[in-house]
């Protein structure tokens, strides 16, 4: 045997991995948690002894209706874990069935229906005593306008089913986000169930070109900041915050206020997901996180983008996706094609004299990144010859023989592997990197 294998996430399940001897990996992974053993226990837990706000059984009381949001099937949310709780707690308390709604925070994103919505909320029961329905971004009638934010303008425009519902609450998974600093929390609202044109303006270019706009990073973040105003603007919100590991188990979860449980949530991940890394590295290998993520080029992007501190200039980002529904929306696919034919410098000029983004343009602007850094190579097995071409990057046939190549192109055996791909962030922490102290754990080698 001359090689060692490894392996990363793809699709359902793991892509194996053979490295030539010799190759001393440096894997890069969450610092380990413990298990929960009685994960509704837990939950259970979290409704009781809520952050910042009173047990939910006691906020449901005297209330007409209620309203929780979950993520769509992008997000690998544990959801039959949490929803019914809840729904108990509020049928409890003496709201009618009929005025209880789950609602899918699609943004921009296609509709959860079918066999999508049973695996999204996992729970016939839920499915059979209230209502679960799709937010739908471009349907102008579905929002209530509550004027522009004060600090940059941007126009709230909210879905009427969240805003009119007596008790609101949001739930999603804290994680990493390589645009807003850390999904979850107000981010369920907006985007997720904000107009079109709310969604277009903060994902313009002036918000997104702001090196503020990063992973792991909440402060000046001027889309966090945003996310944050508009949640004050609805008022009286609730959060349920959900945080797994590698494994998709639950491990934590926090409920209360919105803003205050997000946080709570926040510090607790910053300490397993940001890790600190001593080098940068010439060759990178990752994942798009497996499913549900991998499903569309359009999220692959995301494991493009989060590992950039530790790409030494000019090194090599190998990246697995399985990308089993292709590219993504018919718009995104447009976006590709004009990155295609224009090539990167003029389609970033023009998009950033727009005020409001094309739709999905902006995860193309987002791969931008990693193409400005070093060589990116995607190995996917679920593109045609036409969508791989407008990927924009190289698409290989072997991640092993890319490892090979880069290795020998650069002359440096020393290579990188983050198996969970944008769920783990690594930090260059050499001498010369100027960030704040860093709360996660040193990565080591396997």
């Amino acid at each position: 045997m001359n090689f060692r294998a490894i392996s990363i996430s793809y699709g359902k399940g793991q892509l194996p991995i053979r490295l030539p001897m010799g190759v001393e990996p440096t894997i890069i992974r969450k610092a380990p948690l413990p298990k929960i053993r009685d994960q509704r226990a837990a939950v259970r837990v979290a409704l009781e002894r809520p952050i910042q706000a009173r047990p939910l059984r006691v906020l449901a009381q005297g209330r007409r209706s209620a309203c929780i949001l979950i993520c769509d099937i992008t997000r690998p949310v544990p959801n039959p874990i949490f929803l019914r709780p809840m729904i108990e707690d509020l049928l409890a308390a003496g709201i009618p069935s009929r005025q209880i709604r789950v609602l899918v925070a699609t943004g921009l994103h296609r509709p959860n229906e079918g066999a999508e919505l049973d695996e999204l909320v996992g729970d016939p029961w839920v499915l059979s005593t209230v209502r679960v329905e799709n937010h739908f971004a471009r349907n102008d009638a579905d929002h209530v306008d509550l004027g522009p934010t004060r600090t940059r303008g941007t126009p709230v425009k909210i879905d009427r089913r969240f805003i009119e519902a007596d008790l609101k609450i949001a739930t999603g998974l804290v994680e990493p986000h390589f645009m807003a600093g850390y999904s979850g929390g107000r981010k369920v609202i907006a985007p997720g169930v904000a107009h079109s044109d709310t969604i277009r303006t903060f994902h313009s270019a002036r918000f997104m070109e702001d090196p503020l706009a990063r992973s792991c990073n909440l402060a000046g973040n001027p889309l966090h900041e945003e996310q944050l105003e508009i949640v004050r603007m609805i008022g009286e919100v609730y959060g349920l915050n959900t945080v797994i590991d590698e494994q998709r188990d639950l491990v934590h979860v926090t409920f209360g206020e919105i803003i205050a449980s997000h946080l709570a949530a926040v510090e607790f991940i910053r300490g397993i997901t940001e890790i600190a890394v001593p080098r940068r590295f010439h060759t990178l290998v990752t994942s798009a996180a497996g499913y549900p993520l991998d499903k569309t080029y359009y999220q692959t992007i995301k494991g493009m983008v989060t590992p950039l501190d530790i790409l030494a200039p000019g090194g090599t980002l190998i990246i697995a996706s399985e990308c089993s529904e292709g590219l993504g929306s018919p718009e995104f696919y447009e976006a590709q094609a004009r990155l295609a034919e224009q090539g990167a410098d003029a389609f970033l000029q023009t998009i950033l004299r727009k005020e409001l983004a094309g739709i999905d343009e902006w995860q193309t602007e987002m791969q931008l990144r990693p193409m400005r850094i070093g060589r990116v190579q995607l190995y996917t097995t679920g593109l045609s010859a036409e969508e791989r071409r407008l990927t924009g990057v190289e698409v290989i046939e072997s991640v092993d023989a890319a490892i090979q190549e880069s290795m020998t192109r650069t002359g440096n055996r020393e290579l990188a592997v983050i198996p969970e791909g944008p769920y783990v962030v690594p930090f260059y922490a050499g001498e010369e990197a100027h960030r704040e102290p860093f709360h996660g754990a040193v990565a080591s080698s396997a």
